[in-house]
């Protein structure tokens, strides 16, 4: 049986939900991550996925003017960067100054693989969408890279208030 709820109090049954870092560089030069949890794949010939980006954070104007990103899966033992990443504004700091990671140059558009991360894809901006508060924005895979490391857990959203970890099956 369904009970109806607000919205509110609903949503908090989506965890454990997934987590990535998209990363674009910002038309100042710097390289922008950013902590995110709305991304789909949304084709897979030709392959694309999708990242929803609020229209007030810094990431929209990097990605609108880079028309390229990159969506890392972050591993489990990146927790505290996509914390960081996901809490803290472009616009005042540069984020992988502040809180360093491993990168590596991504291979065919100009940004940044997260080098601890399960898999990443460098994405080219095909469509956008406006959603409300939020702008979704669909790339084509140009490439795609994982961690050589079968072991490394993925990280997720486990509940409200930034706790995340692994999931593990039941």
């Amino acid at each position: 049986m369904q009970v109806q709820k607000r919205f509110t109090e609903a949503v908090n049954r989506k965890y454990p939900e997934q987590v990535v870092i998209a990363i674009a560089k910002h038309p100042q030069g710097k390289y922008n991550p950013i902590t995110l949890g709305w991304t789909m794949i949304t084709s897979h010939q030709p392959p694309m996925m999708a990242i929803a980006v609020n229209r007030n954070h810094y990431s929209r104007e990097a990605i609108e003017a880079a028309r390229e990103f990159v969506i890392a899966f972050p591993s489990n033992s990146m927790a505290d960067a996509a914390l960081f990443y996901g809490t803290k504004s472009s616009r005042d700091i540069d984020k992988f100054k502040e809180f360093p990671i491993a990168t590596e140059p991504a291979a065919e558009i100009d940004s940044l693989l997260l080098t601890d991360a399960v898999a990443n894809f460098e994405c080219k901006l095909e469509a956008e969408l406006g959603t409300g508060d939020h702008i979704l924005y669909v790339g084509r895979i140009v490439a795609s890279h994982m961690n050589a490391d079968p072991t490394v857990k993925r990280l997720y959203t486990l509940a409200p208030g930034y706790k995340m970890g692994a999931v593990r099956a039941e």
